[in-house]
């Protein structure tokens, strides 16, 4: 089993690769007409599109399923409150630090000095948020069936867990309900690592569509802010999330983004936490030894509010675009840009275009103009990518924290370098893996 996993890891990357390559070429090269409109917009338009649309389809069904299943697997309810505080705060804490850092690198650096904006204003418009208190209204659906067809995760996740404590409490009618919520689980599952052995044809679509669509001439000018945020992601993903991993877990952190290289690539290609949810799922608890009734909680609420890539662009354009507009920024005005990106992480996780929408609050915070936001939204999709793969690695790397320091970890599982191969979804069925 191990060498064929290690066969698909191999064949995302190399198509990962190979779609920069084709994307960046057609992109330089000046496609004819009929090149843009075939393969372009047409043959890796349809692939990327129809995987990502498969992933999507997979995240309702799995996360209320694996949620219920995994609520209904704890011996101890008030242990859901624990995975729930712990698992909050942990996500706010990485997102401070996430924002804290990206500071420290964007005044160090400070890109947008002398930069040249051109002769005519830069526009842009954004929404509004909504106010805390409707955040906090909307966390209850009025409707469960309208929640789950909008994809509203955060009302999915709330009902789901109410209805996993009602069958916990149901005694022996309620059993029989769990039966089959687990049988269901395992079969998701399945579907699951069945869309995953299709994963380098969708990533090379994606990748290519979009490097032959951005190319890498819009990245010139904004090379400083560019660089300075991609610092940022890797010393995120390299140095905070292995530190805590080790400090508060006692895990490899080699280990753990050895193991991350799938959701990774999933949440580059497809700039989606949510739609990389499965195979965020499975990868935890099927390649690091997650108990499900951790996992099936944590990743969900990750996907949802934990944002720490986001969060460390908000950081850097603030600062660039001080730089652009020569405002100085005071300290109290960087303390406050660390709060309100870490609040804005909770409080707008359901609004579409969530990084522009949390931008444009902490502009507002600091007196910076919106109009900024014009400025670097030419490359935003380039980085939009590498936040994504960010932001899901700190779901992952939440999710074994909380797991292990709730006794709700299989270390065996995660030591195994073969563990989770994809191919498994060939063999028969298995019962779904509980905590004990």
């Amino acid at each position: 089993m191990s060498a064929p996993a290690h066969h698909l890891t191999r064949q995302i990357v190399i198509a990962m690769l190979a779609g920069m390559v084709l994307g960046v070429a057609l992109n330089q090269l000046g496609a004819a007409a009929w090149v843009q409109t075939v393969l372009v917009d047409g043959l890796l338009k349809v692939v990327g599109t129809l995987f990502v649309s498969a992933l999507k389809m997979m995240v309702v069904p799995l996360v209320f399923v694996s949620l219920v299943a995994g609520v209904t697997a704890l011996s101890d309810l008030r242990a859901l409150g624990r995975i729930g505080a712990k698992a909050l705060a942990l996500y706010l804490l990485t997102t401070a630090l996430a924002v804290s850092i990206a500071l420290g690198l964007a005044v160090g650096v400070g890109p947008g000095q002398n930069f040249d904006a051109g002769d005519s204003p830069a526009t842009f418009s954004g929404k509004d948020a909504p106010p805390l208190t409707q955040v906090l209204i909307d966390l209850v659906p009025t409707n469960p069936v309208a929640a789950m067809a909008e994809g509203n995760m955060l009302q999915i996740i709330v009902f789901a867990l109410l209805f996993g404590v009602a069958v916990t409490m149901s005694g022996k009618r309620g059993q029989h309900v769990l039966n089959l919520f687990g049988d269901l689980n395992t079969v998701i599952m399945h579907m699951v690592e069945w869309i995953m052995r299709l994963a380098p044809y969708g990533v090379f679509a994606l990748i290519a569509r979009t490097f032959a669509s951005q190319g890498l001439d819009l990245l010139l000018p904004l090379a400083a802010y560019f660089l300075t945020l991609t610092a940022a992601l890797a010393v995120q993903a390299f140095v905070v999330y292995p530190v805590l991993l080790k400090s508060l877990a006692g895990l490899n952190p080699l280990t753990f983004l050895k193991k991350m290289r799938d959701p990774a690539a999933f949440a580059f290609s497809t700039a989606s936490s949510g739609a990389t949810i499965p195979v965020t799922l499975h990868t935890v608890e099927k390649k690091m030894g997650v108990h499900n009734s951790v996992a099936s909680f944590s990743v969900p609420l990750g996907a949802t509010i934990n944002m720490d890539g986001t969060a460390m662009m908000q950081g850097v354009a603030t600062v660039f675009i001080a730089n652009v507009y020569g405002v100085d920024l005071s300290l109290t005005d960087y303390l406050l840009v660390v709060l309100t990106a870490t609040l804005a992480s909770v409080g707008t996780a359901a609004i579409p275009a969530v990084g522009l929408v949390t931008l444009t609050m902490v502009l507002g915070q600091v007196g910076l103009p919106v109009e900024g936001i014009a400025l670097i939204i030419g490359v935003d999709r380039l980085l939009d990518m590498m936040r994504t793969t960010v932001n899901v690695t700190g779901d992952a790397a939440v999710s074994c924290i909380v797991a292990k320091s709730e006794h709700a970890f299989d270390q065996a599982t995660f030591d195994d370098p073969h563990a989770g191969s994809v191919e498994a979804a060939i063999q028969p069925a298995t019962p779904p893996h509980t905590a004990a």
